[in-house]
C-alpha cells in the first residue's frame, strides 16, 4: 500500500458497469508522509471512503484493489482509507486537520 494526496476528481459519465458506484480520484504519491511532497506521475484510483481534495489517503494497489472494490469492478488501484496523523519514528510528520 501507498500513501498519496488527492488531487482532484475524475468525471465520467460513461463507466464500465462495475465502476458507476464509485467517484474516481486523481492521486499523486507522497514523498516522506508529506501531502505537499509528491513523486512520480499522477494516477486515478477507485473511492472507496469518500476521500476529499488535499486528504492524505492510502492506496490499495494489483489484487488488493480489486478485492476491495469488489469482484465485479476491473480497476488497478482503489482508495481504502484516509489518515488521520501519520507517525514516523516516533514523530507526527502528518495531521489531518
Amino acid at each position: 500500500m501507498q500513501l498519496a494526496t488527492v488531487l482532484g476528481q475524475v468525471v465520467s459519465t460513461v463507466k464500465q458497469p462495475g465502476l458507476d458506484r464509485f467517484t474516481l480520484l486523481l492521486l499523486a504519491d507522497v514523498t516522506g508522509a508529506d501531502p505537499e511532497r509528491t513523486t512520480g506521475a499522477d494516477y486515478v484510483a477507485v473511492d472507496l471512503v469518500g476521500a476529499g481534495v488535499g486528504e492524505v489517503v492510502l492506496v490499495a494497489s494489483g489484487g488488493a484493489a480489486r478485492v476491495a472494490a469488489g469482484a465485479d469492478a476491473p480497476t488497478d488501484r482503489a482508495v481504502v482509507a484516509i489518515a488521520d496523523t501519520v507517525v514516523r519514528a516516533g514523530t507526527v510528520t502528518y495531521r489531518n486537520t
